[in-house]
């Protein structure tokens, strides 16, 4: 599979060499290609045209090629540059690759051997543009726009995305609770061709084992008691669109059984039904559980498991991407002191270094919630440690103790402390659903009847977080 329409630069202090890879390289990899004698007539080159790709010699005069490296990577981070080496410069290749390059090529060079490398880096470029040129489309877009970071982890798992969104194939996404399952079901959803079609969510743990098949695969009336008419299920909702299953580490053997059916047949049977429905649905599924462990342990069906982990997807958690926590704090700040129609705050400098520095075992969840509660108990324009409930790796929340009285009545202590809870989480899920009570008591796994009696026990108002 060649590269179209790409441009490729080639810097080498040798003119036959020049002459030699730029005809022999254009036909096959269908490609623009300019070349360049100098490091310095290369940064002269890429100030005025726009290029895909860097073959740039390592041994030249006056700049060598770790020296033009270093400033291509300084003004442009994302460009792809590909080293070229004699074969006795091995280490100083590698070193090239500590610095930024993609790749490194030994002359002499096989030629099929470099049009094969050369496509892998074509295809990175490819790549990263793409997943510039998709998250400005999807600006204001929260599936998209929330999975905020520039680290090279997040980096990878925005190209891992783009990849698996390309296909139809099922998808299962891993990673710890509280990193995102979700957002990046819905990036897959969003950036494939099933954009336009319907993304059913189901989080299969809150859901009983008896209720999760009916809302599945729907029932006809009178396949149980107050079964009064027909009910399609959640595949059949989802048609042409996609499927989230979410959690499905946690569901039962017999709905596993149930599901690896629809995988391999593309079918289901509403309860009551003698016969099958064709369902074209794609099935993205997301575990903060090991599987595999699950699989050893009887729990979890292994021709399941294969059948779901045909694309993996790993998040990673917050502690692998600490660079990035300045970036999505900000961004939550932004976020919801728009959502709670508060004025925008700013997050002190020593507080945004205890940030970068603790664990975060409940991930970006656990931040947010953090930065939820700064938002409401700082009095000024700028959050600081002793406005958050932010818990050491070794004690309890110090902020929430500050707060109870210093010789408390256990019952005064216990009522302080669940106040201040209920009105920083429901809080939270109100301003999320614009003050909807029965959109937040589903998020959270409540009865709107339950959620309501809470907000009136501690005063919680819901009007205070409608737009």
């Amino acid at each position: 599979m060649t590269a179209m329409n790409k441009s490729i630069l080639i810097v080498d202090d040798e003119p036959d060499m020049l002459h030699l890879l730029k005809r022999s390289l254009a036909p096959d990899l269908d490609s623009l290609i300019e070349t360049a004698e100098s490091g310095k007539k290369a940064l002269s080159a890429l100030e005025q045209g726009d290029f895909d790709l860097v073959l740039a010699d390592i041994k030249m005069p006056e700049m060598d090629g770790l020296q033009l490296l270093a400033k291509i990577k300084r003004r442009y981070p994302d460009l792809t540059v590909v080293m070229m080496t004699a074969f006795g410069q091995i280490d100083t290749a590698v070193e090239a690759m500590k610095r930024g390059a993609y790749d490194f090529i030994t002359k002499p060079f096989d030629h099929d051997a470099l049009i094969i490398r050369l496509e892998k880096a074509l295809e990175r470029s490819t790549l990263l543009r793409e997943n510039l040129r998709l998250q400005e489309e999807c600006k204001g877009g929260d599936a998209f726009e929330a999975l905020v970071g520039k680290s090279a982890a997040m980096k990878k798992l925005f190209e891992t995305i783009q990849m698996v969104a390309k296909s139809d194939m099922t998808v299962l996404i891993t990673g710890e609770s509280g990193t995102g399952k979700e957002l990046v079901a819905r990036a897959v959803h969003n950036l494939s061709g099933r954009r336009k079609n319907r993304f059913v969510a189901v989080n299969c743990p809150t859901v009983p084992e008896n209720i999760l098949e009916s809302e599945l695969f729907g029932y006809r009336k009178g396949a149980f008691t107050h079964a009064s008419q027909d009910r399609i299920g959640l595949f059949q909702e989802a048609h042409q669109g996609s499927i989230f299953l979410d959690e499905i580490g946690d569901i039962s053997p017999t709905i596993q059984t149930k599901l690896l059916r629809v995988l391999q047949e593309k079918e289901i049977k509403p309860l009551g039904d003698t016969k099958s429905i064709s369902v074209e649905v794609r099935i993205i599924a997301s575990t903060n559980q090991n599987l595999e462990e699950k699989i050893k342990a009887g729990t979890f069906r292994e021709d399941f498991y294969y059948r779901l982990n045909v694309l993996p997807v790993r998040v990673p958690p917050l502690r692998e991407h600490r660079q990035d926590i300045p970036l999505i704090a900000n961004h939550l700040l932004e976020k919801h002191c728009t959502s709670m129609k508060r004025p925008l705050k700013t997050i002190s400098p020593d507080l945004m270094q205890r940030l970068s520095e603790h664990p975060w075992e409940g991930n970006v969840r656990e931040l947010e919630n953090i930065i939820v509660q700064g938002i409401m108990f700082s009095k000024s324009g700028e959050i600081t440690t002793d406005d958050i409930g932010l818990k050491p790796q070794n004690g309890p929340p110090e902020h929430w103790i500050s707060q109870i009285p210093e010789q408390p009545d256990y019952r005064e202590a216990k009522e302080a402390m669940l106040r201040r809870f209920n009105h920083g989480y429901i809080g939270r899920l109100l301003a999320e659903h614009d003050g909807n009570v029965t959109q937040a008591a589903k998020s959270c796994g409540l009865e709107r009847q339950a959620l309501q009696q809470i907000m009136r026990r501690y005063g919680v108002k819901a009007d205070n977080y409608r737009k």
